[in-house]
């Protein structure tokens, strides 16, 4: 198969079963013998369709009569897949837009394709998208492709202007961003050995660059990692140090035990929990590639804590399971789901909160995080923590020119220029 079938074979297995786009991508692409271009263009492809989808069926129903759930799904799979070309794909011709496309379609569906893709080139002015001032929820919903529910709840937290400027942020391009193995090279060396690669605005040992991250160079010889700058921030909140004991109740994949053990400069214990151990093989050999080895690997679920390490810990990480609303722009099906399906995890972020925070020693700190923006997973859930427990505090942190005299920030990409991420910084006093 080409690039447009391979697409094509993946957006109509995730439409019509359910799968996960990323994991029938990958398989899709292992079996195809696809130039990189066209690896590229099939990924970009299926990652731009379903992170347009409802601004797409919007134009599908502009321009036709019948509603797009009562198209048949292959040809609607068919015209997104040309639509998104024609509109959001500057490279592509348009004739080969339309023609690779109906290409795609079977015999019956072909023509009315083919009609609506030219009626579209047609079109000598964009088709007008709802206003918010009418219906706000509805506007943001199709502008923005965000389910109904997701909007509303983003107004009720941000407000229109602000639930739209964030909205917007998640249709940006992302660049990679990389942590610096300050163990192995600093910034300064890693940057001038990389095209196209800036420093991070707020982390001092952070790379934004483009390319494929294994190509990069010094990947092999673990001179770097992938993490947002948000996470980077994180782990420059905690503050870890030298001979350290460290605990990251919920590790994976791996990120934020890497930068807190090269914080450590690679002295003192960090012990890395999962609940998920096969994950954690990703942790292990994560570490090997940069060199670390203070790590210490085990499968724990974060509300069941290691009592043979209460009160010893000096800095513990609990990056919680969460909504992953702030990481709309690296995961476009999350654009799809009701905040209401999340009702149940505030409970199981406060558990774990709860037991993590028997780690620590006096005077110790734990910083607990989300890539979430919603304030009931994230700031409600450390006051909620801190009225039960009058032996802590929030604790004040800067990283580079950002500024947390509250102990609390909530990152958002159209602000600060990385994923939507919170992070709140506690101390035990007694």
């Amino acid at each position: 198969m080409n690039a447009r079938q391979t697409a094509y074979a993946v957006l109509s297995s995730w439409e019509e079963k359910g799968s996960y786009a990323n994991i029938t991508l990958d398989h899709a692409l292992q079996k195809q013998a696809l130039s990189p271009a066209d690896r590229a263009l099939a990924s970009a492809l299926v990652y731009g369709v379903i992170e347009r989808r409802i601004t797409l069926d919007y134009i599908i129903s502009a321009l036709s009569s019948r509603k797009p759930e009562d198209i048949d799904p292959d040809a609607r799979c068919a015209l997104r897949m040309g639509l998104y070309q024609l509109i959001f794909m500057d490279r592509v011709p348009p004739h080969a837009a339309v023609g690779e496309t109906v290409a795609l379609c079977r015999r019956r569906s072909a023509g009315f394709v083919n009609a609506l893709l030219r009626a579209y080139t047609r079109l000598t002015a964009p088709i007008p998208m709802p206003s918010t001032k009418s219906d706000p929820a509805y506007a943001l919903s199709v502008r923005y492709s965000v389910c109904i529910a997701l909007a509303e709840r983003l107004l009720d937290v941000l407000g229109t202007e602000r639930a739209e400027a964030f909205l917007a942020s998640t249709l940006q391009a992302t660049p990679t961003t990389l942590r610096v193995n300050t163990q192995k090279i600093d910034r300064e060396e890693l940057l001038s050995h990389l095209s196209h690669a800036t420093p991070t605005v707020y982390s001092p040992v952070g790379i934004r660059t483009t390319g494929s991250v294994r190509e990069l160079y010094g990947f092999d010889e673990g001179f770097f990692f992938v993490q947002d700058e948000a996470s980077q921030i994180c782990v420059s909140a905690l503050d870890a140090r030298a001979g350290m004991t460290v605990v990251d109740v919920c590790s994976c994949p791996g990120s934020k035990s890497f930068g807190a053990a090269i914080d450590m400069n690679n002295k003192g214990t960090l012990y890395a929990f999962d609940l998920h151990g096969n994950k954690l093989s990703l942790v292990q050999s994560g570490a090997e590639r940069l060199g670390l080895s203070i790590l210490r690997t085990a499968v724990r679920d974060g509300r069941s804590p290691d009592p043979s390490l209460f009160g010893l810990a000096d800095r513990v990480i609990c990056d919680v399971p969460c909504s992953g609303f702030g990481v709309l722009a690296k995961k476009p099906e999350l654009r799809y789901k009701d905040p209401k399906e999340s009702t149940a995890l505030p409970a199981i972020q406060r558990a774990i909160l709860e037991q993590s925070a028997s780690y620590l020693k006096k005077d110790g700190m734990l910083v607990y995080s989300t890539c979430t923006i919603l304030p009931e997973e994230n700031e409600l859930v450390v006051k909620d923590f801190l009225a039960c427990h009058k032996d802590f505090s929030l604790l004040s942190f800067a990283v580079g020119d950002l500024r947390c005299p509250e102990g609390m920030i909530t990152l958002m990409p159209d602000r600060h220029g990385t994923d939507g991420f919170f992070i709140a910084r506690l101390q035990k006093n007694t």
